[in-house]
């Protein structure tokens, strides 16, 4: 099930850079972050729901890729990010 549009719109305004930033590795590691979190719930009440579960790895790796990405450009905006979002590596 994809994100409420108005949650969706809530995570874009608080990581947005800019008034009109929808795009930037910020925001999209945290929709994919909140996704997960929505997964992993779903995944605790239906163990073996496997499909969902693959959906889920695909979607730690598409984090992961971008948190790398970011890590390499600017490492200061990468650990403001892990901060805000509470993700630990």
């Amino acid at each position: 099930m994809p994100l409420a549009s108005a949650r969706k719109r809530e995570i874009v305004q608080s990581h947005a850079r800019s008034p009109k930033d929808s795009g930037s590795s910020e925001v999209q590691v945290a929709l994919f972050s909140a996704r997960i979190e929505q997964l992993s719930e779903h995944l605790r009440t239906h163990a073996k729901d496997h499909h969902s579960r693959r959906g889920l790895l695909k979607l730690v790796s598409k984090r992961r890729r971008l948190l790398d990405y970011l890590h390499s450009r600017d490492v200061s905006r990468y650990r403001e990010l892990i901060e805000k979002l509470g993700i630990r590596r």
